[in-house]
């Protein structure tokens, strides 16, 4: 397992400047910001994990920087979240020298906080499907869009980052996945969601995790968050024969290992538990 450096606790209180005179954070972001510190993990070459432990929502969010000529920063983070997770990247690259701010679909943690990237980053681009650039991200973000589709890369130096159109996998219409082609990790959004505050990287399996939270969330006022459509399957196994070494998961461990395996047996967890008619047998 890849044996990255981890640093916590003060990343999220360095406070980075930059020209952010237009960001006047009140006494609620105040107060959040004080509750919350993110961690910074390398999981893999370049490739770092920003992780921030919610203590309302109980559950980690987690970003990921991979550091390279063209620097991109895989999902926003909460826009009331933004200087937590600035300070982060700033620990590790100037802000300023982004060049894309991808994610997978159109939601607060994975996008909310675009504008203020693009703020501090006057060359970047966000960067997402063709649906979500076409059906949202061109009347949402203060700068165009770079669409992508289905199978089209982006070359940022030492990475090559093969974008994914997923839809509904793991839910919207305009869902796609990254796939880093040089160190073999798929950026999975929320796929294999779990809760609480468990370990940066593991090595051990990580879908019976997963799989309790897809059946712990059957029921109660979020529920039914991930749709089974007939192309849930094929997307899973389309996924699996790209045969990652690492998954760096949005919400929970990233892991690594064997990949190819994890997302199999994730699909048969996400049919078994999804794939019937309510009420069915």
């Amino acid at each position: 397992m890849y044996n990255g450096s981890t640093c916590s606790g003060s990343v999220a209180g360095q406070g980075y400047l930059g020209d952010l005179g237009w960001f006047r954070p009140n006494a609620i972001i105040v107060k959040e910001r004080m509750a919350m510190q993110a961690r910074v993990t390398e999981i893999a070459p370049k490739t770092y994990r920003i992780s921030t432990f919610h203590p309302d929502y109980r559950i980690q969010f987690n970003q990921f920087l991979i550091k390279d000529d063209q620097p991109l920063l895989w999902h926003t983070g909460f826009k009331r979240m933004f200087r937590i997770t600035l300070d982060a990247v700033a620990s590790i690259i100037d802000p300023a020298t982004l060049r894309w701010i991808g994610f997978s679909h159109f939601e607060s943690d994975e996008c909310g906080a675009v504008n203020h990237w693009l703020e501090v980053a006057p060359r970047a681009q966000a960067a997402c499907s063709v649906v979500g650039a076409k059906v949202m991200v061109n009347d949402f973000a203060d700068r165009a869009p770079r669409p992508l589709a289905d199978g089209e890369v982006l070359q940022t130096g030492g990475h090559r980052l093969r974008f994914l159109a997923t839809p509904h996998v793991p839910h919207g219409w305009d869902a796609g996945l990254l796939l880093d082609e040089a160190e073999q990790t798929l950026f999975c959004s929320d796929l294999f969601f779990h809760p609480g505050d468990p370990e940066p990287l593991t090595g051990s399996e990580i879908v019976s995790r997963a799989k309790d939270a897809i059946q712990g969330n059957l029921v109660g006022p979020m529920a039914k968050d991930m749709p089974y459509t007939p192309y849930t399957d094929s997307t899973l196994q389309r996924l699996a024969a790209l045969r990652p070494k690492s998954l760096a998961v949005m919400h929970g461990s990233s892991f690594q290992g064997n990949g190819q395996q994890a997302i199999l047996d994730l699909a048969v967890a996400i049919r078994d538990l999804l794939g019937k008619p309510e009420g069915g047998s």
